[in-house]
Parts: C-alpha cells; structure tokens; sequence
C-alpha cells in the first residue's frame, strides 16, 4: 500500500472516479479532510474487507483470552451447582 494521498472535500468532489480508481488500482488511499481535519479515507474494497477481518480475529482472540482467563480464576474455589444444591439441602435437612 502506497502513502495516502490528502485531499479536502471539495478536492475530491470534482474528481472522485479518480480517487476512487487511485485507491483500487494504485494500492493508494487517499485521506478526505474537511475545513483541515481528517474526516474518511478512501481505501479498496479488498483492503477494508482485508482489515476488517484481522479486526474481527483480534476482537475473537482477544474475548477467548478474556474467557479464559475467566475460567482459570473462576474455578479455583467454587463450588459446582450440584454441590451447592447437595449443601443446601444437607442444611434444610
């Protein structure tokens, strides 16, 4: 991927079949800014499902290490709900 190029919005309303031919057929994004703060990016389509997916497995692996992390901890000491039942039960009784 090329460094992106920077453009204001009206910049890339008169010429935005070529932004968007920049992105996809160049690897080049190009950066949309607005009174001159960075607002969107235009980037290909193959480049944000790309990302998107590396977000939505790091989102994954990082709720499995929280899971597991949660069961690791969660168990020490706990009582299952068999247990808790057959103590309660012993204390009615």
């Amino acid at each position: 991927m090329s460094e992106p190029v920077v453009e204001s919005m009206a910049e890339v309303r008169s010429h935005l079949a070529d932004v968007i031919d920049r992105a996809r057929h160049e690897e080049t994004p190009t950066i949309i800014t607005r009174r001159g703060k960075q607002e969107a990016v235009v980037i290909d389509i193959q480049e944000y499902q790309r990302l998107r997916r590396l977000a939505e497995d790091a989102e994954e692996a990082w709720l499995n290490r929280l899971a597991d992390e949660a069961e690791s901890e969660g168990t020490a000491g706990s009582v299952s709900l068999e247990d808790m039942a057959a103590m309660l039960r012993d204390q009615q009784g």
